[in-house]
């Protein structure tokens, strides 16, 4: 288990840094609100928030019994839910599937949403299909009372949009070590960044940081010190 305490201007912000520093999800954390900051006058933000980010215990191996029921349950819940949202599909679990999740980890626990103009579904960068992913992982462990690493995908986006993300990354890396300059990808959501940051964290000559606020947050490639002398 790994704890860091974080700070940001707002509570979330806190909560995203904590995320990318231990590249990890949202789901796989525990999170305390130290301090939640304050304002001054006329709005103007006096004292930092201050969170606790977590990293939770390792769930205990799953029996091939309860596993059976957790695929049944989070089958039923998936199509209950595009059922709800008025979509043509259905669902499928792929039990030899090995899908790379933001965190660098495969997961074979993998239930792909089949069928057409699904694009509402994965959203912008995939944002959309993020949250309903978190909101799966929430109803399945409150029905069976277990935390499962469960991978929702959309006619197999997730690994297409993993591949796309290593290449830019390995392709920036290589722009930026040839130039010896940093370099700034476009703003991407916080799992999109997870990715680029996991990708070149073994990179010798480069490293990655991410800034600014919001939606406007993206990631930053640099030359590594020691590759610059």
């Amino acid at each position: 288990m790994k704890e860091i305490e974080v700070r940001g201007r707002t509570v979330e912000e806190a909560v995203t840094r904590g995320l990318e520093r231990l590249k990890v999800s949202r789901e796989e954390v525990e999170i305390d609100v130290v301090n939640e900051g304050s304002h001054g006058l006329f709005g103007i933000r006096t004292e930092e928030a201050i969170v606790v980010v977590r990293t939770r215990q390792p769930a205990a191996p799953v029996s091939a019994t309860r596993a059976a029921d957790a695929v049944a349950v989070t089958t039923r819940i998936i199509q209950d839910l595009i059922d709800h949202m008025d979509l043509d599909a259905g669902v499928e679990y792929l039990p030899d599937a090995m899908v790379t999740e933001e965190t660098g980890n495969e997961s074979g626990m993998v239930f792909d949403i089949l069928g057409e103009d699904l694009g509402l579904l994965i959203g912008r960068h995939g944002q959309t299909l993020a949250n309903f992913q978190y909101l799966v992982r929430i109803l399945v462990a409150q029905r069976i009372g277990d935390y499962l690493p469960i991978v929702v995908d959309v006619n197999g986006y997730r690994q297409r949009r993993f591949k796309s993300l290593e290449v830019l990354a390995r392709r920036t890396a290589e722009q930026v070590r040839q130039r010896r300059m940093p370099y700034s990808l476009d703003p991407m959501p916080p799992f999109e960044r997870r990715i680029i940051h996991m990708v070149l964290a073994g990179d010798p000559e480069v490293t990655t940081q991410s800034v600014g606020f919001g939606e406007e947050r993206k990631v930053v490639v640099v030359p590594r010190e020691e590759s610059l002398k």
